[in-house]
């Protein structure tokens, strides 16, 4: 019996009644106005979407149901035996039933997910069809999409469902998904970069721990990395690209794994989830321009001035609501004086940490000078040898199914309409203006 399911559907019934009557009761409260430039940039800001999973604090950066990340360091005390990192499990159920976990919740979630993990065998001969030069993330949808045929939600809407119950096949399309996800992202991984030697998994190891093993990385410090990197990717509200279109997608009652591809078909974009290995390449190509593998803070602030000054961007730096250092990068940052405090490539993130942010203060227009979690990300994984930059957002969207997958079933347990705003266009705008 599924101890998790049973304890989900009991918490979300009693808030899903809440909800209902809030909207009834207080559904035509105002909760602010846009304006047309609200409109024409990207709705930034804008309040139009419920997500219990994450909030985006300006100030403390996400929030996983309250927690910040310093906070979730104190709370989360779920490690393997030698460990000091937080386990993903602990976070999927933080998000999913809005409590903390026990250490028997826990283990109960690993075990879970070690008993769904088995993927198909056409699921694997669709990507061996796939050239090698396929980009990973390509691969990844791709992958997701054929394994789409085990969907017990489109099984059962296709049986004539009541839709009072869609929650409980999206609940097992999810926690499948989820647990078959690490496989599908290994096997991508030693296909195109370790000619095909593929690794079987290990059903002791914990779901983090088994992705490490399956990628070919038996080091107890890259499985600790991949339990920070899984946990801190996870979620990060509604409104960013990936968490938005599962919810789009998903609104259409598309199954979870309809919704989730589409959202790593979003992840792919440079803006979104690619991020990261474009600040690994701006390092390098600072490096190699400078000739040094660790450059001076004042090598380094000329470089950046040049680099503005051409028109661009320093990659890994600003962010469209937080204020201050992503708590994100800081928890690299202490994972990174831990276990490599001597590595030339994390000493220049340090560097650039120093550098960069009272430079773009100078400039007077950018209202958030400090780094993200992309800004680091990339030198932990580089420190170990997964030196393949195009897979680090296959790490990323294994990770973010956890928060986005979590939204969802309870998207459906709320009975979350499709969504439908209004377009209007550019003459509209004139003619309301007047202009």
């Amino acid at each position: 019996m599924d101890t998790l399911k049973n304890k989900f559907i009991e918490t979300a019934t009693p808030i899903a009644i809440e909800t209902k009557e809030l909207i009834k009761t207080k559904g035509n409260e105002q909760l602010g106005t846009y304006t047309v430039e609200d409109v024409y940039s990207g709705m930034k800001g804008m309040i139009g979407l419920i997500t219990e999973t994450s909030l985006l604090d300006s100030n403390e950066g996400i929030r996983f149901r309250g927690y910040s990340i310093p906070e979730l360091r104190d709370n989360l005390q779920h490690f393997v035996e030698g460990g000091n990192e937080p386990m993903p499990e602990a976070i999927f159920y933080l998000m999913l039933m809005g409590k903390l976990p026990s250490n028997e919740d826990v283990q109960n979630l690993t075990n879970n997910w070690a008993r769904r993990s088995i993927v198909p065998n056409h699921v694997f001969k669709v990507l061996d069809a796939l050239p090698k030069t396929t980009h990973p993330m390509t691969q990844f949808t791709t992958a997701i999409m054929a394994l789409q045929t085990e969907s017990v939600f489109a099984a059962a809407y296709r049986s004539g469902i009541n839709k009072k119950e869609y929650w409980d096949p999206t609940y097992e399309d999810v926690m499948n998904l989820i647990a078959r996800l690490p496989r599908i992202a290994a096997y991508i991984y030693r296909r195109i970069y370790k000619n095909d030697q593929h690794i079987e998994p290990n059903p002791k190891l914990d779901w983090a721990g088994n992705f490490a093993h399956m990628l070919g990385y038996d080091s107890f410090e890259f499985s600790e990395l991949m339990r920070l990197y899984l946990t801190i990717h996870s979620d990060h509200e509604g409104g960013n690209v990936s968490a938005h279109t599962t919810h789009l997608v998903g609104s259409a009652l598309s199954d979870p794994y309809l919704a989730f591809a589409a959202a790593m078909n979003g992840l792919a974009g440079p803006l979104h989830g690619l991020a990261n290995q474009e600040v690994i390449r701006w390092l390098e190509s600072m490096c190699e321009s400078l000739q040094t593998k660790r450059p001076t803070k004042e090598q380094i602030a000329t470089y950046v001035k040049q680099t503005l000054s051409e028109g661009k961007v320093v990659p890994g730096y600003g962010h469209a609501v937080l204020r201050k250092t992503d708590p994100r990068f800081t928890s690299q940052m202490g994972f990174a004086k831990r276990h490599m405090p001597d590595d030339d490539m994390v000493n220049t993130v340090w560097n650039v940490y120093e550098v960069v942010p009272p430079i773009l203060e100078s400039l007077g227009k950018v209202k958030n000078p400090w780094p993200n979690v992309d800004a680091h990300s990339g030198v932990l994984l580089k420190h170990y040898g997964m030196v393949e930059e195009d897979f680090y957002t296959v790490l990323f969207g294994v990770s973010r199914a956890l928060g986005v997958l979590a939204s969802l079933c309870w998207d459906r347990v709320l009975g979350s309409p499709i969504e439908r705003p209004k377009s209007v266009t550019t003459e509209w705008i004139k003619q309301k203006l007047g202009a």
